[in-house]
């Protein structure tokens, strides 16, 4: 009789173990398909991820136009004449004066960090930890050696009108400079660039 239970008892751990293992691996199977949907882009978030065009043909000298992109606020910044001749005047305040590192398309490559000098087109966050600059054009509006750009609020980083970031600040690059091209006078494309697809959404 002994024998007879011994078996019967081992014959129940076993069909136990089994039904366990079942039951667990259809709920790892039922929690990894929400899971992995959650990973899967959704038609409005590869909708947002798509090239925008803007129309910029209202914005006035000095001002600024901001535009979501990705997640992301990108500015265009209309710079006049006094604007663009301060940037000659900060090299030797600046981290990275000549913008060799790689934060900008090889065609923003220059003092302005722009294919048309009057418009600077940047993502407007900061380098440091994310947050979002403002946008401070006034002179001496900051410190004594301002001449007009970026202020951080959170921790003090400061940007020239260019995005080129300050020494001595905690920010350790220059804002980074998306992917455009002109399609028009007054038509920015941002995301693409003459190597870049058709199909932008439009904003203005």
């Amino acid at each position: 009789m002994k024998d007879q239970t011994d078996q019967i008892d081992e014959k129940r751990r076993c069909f136990l173990r089994r039904a366990t293992t079942a039951v667990g691996g259809l709920g790892i199977v039922a929690a990894a398909v929400p899971f992995a949907s959650y990973w899967l882009p959704s038609e409005d978030t590869e909708a947002a991820g798509a090239p925008i065009k803007i129309d910029i043909s209202a914005l006035k000298p000095r001002e600024q136009f901001t535009v979501p992109w990705r997640g992301m606020p990108i500015w265009v910044i209309y710079r006049d004449q006094e604007m663009l001749d301060s940037l000659a005047k900060l090299n030797d305040r600046l981290r990275d004066p000549l913008c060799e590192q790689d934060q900008q398309p090889a065609y923003c490559k220059n003092i302005h960090r722009s294919i048309k000098p009057q418009y600077l087109i940047a993502i407007g966050i900061c380098t440091h930890l994310g947050c979002v600059p403002t946008y401070r054009p006034d002179v001496a509006s900051v410190s004594a050696d301002w001449l007009g750009g970026f202020y951080c609020p959170c921790h003090g980083s400061k940007y020239d009108l260019a995005g080129r970031v300050y020494k001595d600040v905690p920010a350790p690059l220059n804002l980074k400079i998306p992917r455009h091209m002109y399609a028009s006078d007054t038509e920015i494309m941002i995301g693409e660039d003459q190597d870049g697809v058709q199909g932008a959404i439009s904003i203005s």
